[in-house]
């Protein structure tokens, strides 16, 4: 999770949050939403992410969207990332749909 953090940092990504999905999902342990200014730049986000996590972890993560660069899907087992123009971000609206809501009385 920390290299993801960190390579999303690196290249600027905006608007990072992070979903604890423990106990929520069987996909994945976390989720991680950000955004970049342009398709060219999520791309370029998604694309170092994935030799990143190559390098440091000799892990191949599976990836989606990468040719568009509107959203791309960037799957790591126990991490999914999302990577968005913030356009497609707001019509999407992922962080809703998974944030915990607080719980009621």
């Amino acid at each position: 999770m920390a290299l993801v953090l960190q390579s999303l940092d690196d290249d600027k990504a905006e608007d990072v949050v992070q979903i604890d999905l423990r106990g929520r999902s069987s996909v994945a342990d976390h989720m991680v939403i950000c955004s970049g200014r342009s398709s060219r730049q999520v791309a370029a986000i998604a694309e170092k992410l994935l030799q990143r996590l190559k390098d440091a972890y000799r892990i191949t993560a599976r990836s989606e969207g990468k040719e568009t660069g509107d959203w791309v899907l960037i799957d790591t087992g126990d991490v999914v990332v999302h990577v968005f123009r913030p356009e497609v971000r707001d019509f999407y609206q992922l962080e809703r749909m998974w944030q915990v809501s607080p719980a009621k009385p």
